[in-house]
């Protein structure tokens, strides 16, 4: 049943009953912060609402009409249940932001997750508050999408050329996909870039189908007009990828987060490629609406800062 337009509100209630206990419109407003002017126009609102006087004001101060009195008695009540209501979804909140389940793609969970949460976590510590539990899954991006669309997880990071269908999005921050190889391979000592058909027709070290790495290589491939054959072996891990080709396994085509560390040692070699576009958007997404809350909305800010 929808109320009236006659409630009053219930700071409004408040302010009735803050006039009873200390007989003094002045020492309500002080008890409750708000200036004389401010309790005198919430009074007169009160009394518009009701239809009939609440407080008679006297030389010695003010006191509630029997009408007044009446409506406080029954407000009494109303505020009670309002406290209830508070705590209850205080509660909720708490029990919101005490645990945060995070389904990541590879990538991110390997090389930029692990500052994201310590970050996230001294903030926590530095507000007085107790850290967030934290549970991690980490997927392929496909499966990422799965997870935060049947509310497995709070929130997940994906790699890939465009926003899962049914979740909202921020860009957290970019990627290059490099083509590497060991340095005994035949495309180390290469002086000039490689051609998007060469690259195509060769068999490579891939991640599974649904991955973002392989995705975003698929779609640029598609881009150039060319179709990639069929991967020499299929891993499930940047990790076995990057051993497979250390051990002469062939070439990959993996995030420079991934091999930066091995570019730089000698390890492995970046080979040029022509012609396509590699640089891909990592993102943080979440079901619903546009503005999640929470350790959810504080990770994501965290992981948009610049590095």
């Amino acid at each position: 049943m929808a109320l009236s337009a006659h409630v009053p509100d219930l700071s409004s209630l408040e302010l009735l009953l803050a006039v009873a206990r200390t007989g003094s419109l002045g020492a309500a407003g002080r008890e409750l912060g708000l200036t004389q002017q401010a309790v005198s126009a919430r009074i007169r609102t009160v009394e518009r609402l009701v239809g009939v006087p609440v407080v008679s004001r006297g030389p010695r101060g003010s006191q509630l009409t029997k009408s007044g009195a009446l409506v406080a008695d029954w407000a009494r009540g109303v505020l009670a249940a309002a406290e209830q209501l508070d705590a209850g979804i205080a509660a909720l909140r708490g029990e919101r932001d005490a645990h945060l389940t995070v389904a990541s793609s590879l990538t991110v969970a390997e090389y930029l997750l692990p500052g994201w949460l310590v970050a996230l976590r001294a903030e926590q510590l530095a507000a007085g508050a107790l850290p967030a539990t934290v549970r991690l899954g980490v997927y392929n991006t496909e499966r990422v999408a799965e997870q935060v669309l049947a509310g497995e997880a709070d929130m997940g990071f994906v790699e890939g050329p465009d926003v899962p269908a049914g979740l909202s999005a921020r860009q957290v921050g970019t990627d290059t996909l490099v083509l590497v190889v060991a340095p005994g391979h035949r495309w180390a000592r290469r002086s000039r870039p490689l051609a998007p058909a060469e690259l195509a027709s060769t068999p490579l070290v891939a991640r599974e189908a649904g991955s973002g790495t392989r995705r975003v290589l698929e779609s640029a491939l598609a881009a150039a007009g060319v179709e990639p054959a069929p991967p020499a072996l299929e891993l499930s891990s940047t990790a076995s990828i990057r051993g497979a080709v250390l051990a002469g396994a062939g070439a990959a085509v993996l995030s420079d987060l991934a091999v930066r560390d091995d570019l730089a040692g000698g390890r492995l070699v970046e080979v040029g490629i022509s012609g396509l576009a590699l640089r891909r958007v990592l993102r943080g997404v979440w079901a619903g609406g546009p503005a999640p809350a929470g350790p959810v909305r504080d990770l994501l800010r965290i992981a948009a800062q610049p590095a």
